[in-house]
């Protein structure tokens, strides 16, 4: 029989093996993320205010969704009665450095989103600027039924993409960041609001809640001075006088 100490090691074991594979799993890049906060993110879309791809950053940061995510919804994705948006492809480059659609990495990653009222409007807005797009390029138009498309219909080219997204970070006057760290602004604008981790990792795309806390757990801190507080009130012991017996005579 084992002992409570090999027992104890042996869970240890078990426990490390699952956060390795979490880890593993989480397909989230590992160099150093830089966040904006309010603040910075309202500077943003300031400056993003009236670009044709005013949307696609909005949507960047109320959902998190990855860059080559965006750039492959399909209007088709987007439920406008229901305000969701349903993550089904991703746009890849092939060894041609040619854009195709795929499937994504992980069944997790295929996901639906809920969206507020008004990123719904911003949408609609952004779906009657290309449409005047389309009536412009006239037969130069592919219709591909992409939200975010180029002028003549096609997929966004991501280098154009990151020039401007750089341009717009530098008019804003905030620091050098990476279209990827708005994914992870997302995730810090919901954890320190108060979403719980779970919703926080399914509008993420991750396949367990433990690879959202462990790539973002750090950035909730004050959740600890909250727990110490309220387990303390929870804990505190109520002392309860004795009746008085001459008011409650026989």
């Amino acid at each position: 029989m084992l002992s409570f100490r090999q027992l104890q090691y042996r869970s240890e074991l078990s426990l490390f093996a699952t956060l390795s594979m979490d880890i593993c799993d989480s397909n989230e890049p590992m160099n150093e993320m830089m966040i904006l906060n309010e603040s910075q993110v309202n500077q943003f879309l300031v400056a993003a205010f009236g670009h044709r791809w005013e949307a696609l950053f909005h949507l960047a940061i109320v959902t998190g969704m990855r860059q080559m995510e965006l750039l492959g919804l399909k209007w088709d994705d987007l439920d406008w009665i229901r305000y969701s948006i349903k993550v089904e492809r991703q746009l890849v480059y092939t060894d041609k450095n040619e854009l195709r659609f795929s499937a994504l990495k992980t069944r997790f990653g295929k996901r639906s989103i809920e969206l507020g009222e008004k990123t719904i409007g911003r949408l609609h807005s952004h779906y009657e600027q290309q449409q005047a797009l389309r009536r412009k390029a006239g037969d130069m138009w592919v219709e591909n039924g992409l939200i975010f498309s180029n002028r003549h219909g096609g997929p966004i080219n991501r280098r154009n993409l990151q020039e401007v997204f750089h341009n717009l970070v530098k008019d804003a006057g905030l620091p050098k960041i990476r279209f990827h760290d708005l994914r992870h602004t997302a995730a810090s604008l919901m954890l320190n609001n108060g979403i719980p981790p779970i919703v926080v990792s399914r509008r993420l795309g991750h396949s367990k809640t433990s690879i959202t806390l462990d790539v973002y757990g750090h950035l909730i801190p004050s959740m600890q001075t909250e727990a110490a507080h309220l387990i303390d009130d929870l804990v505190t012991p109520i002392v309860l006088h004795p009746i008085a017996p001459e008011l409650h005579p026989n």
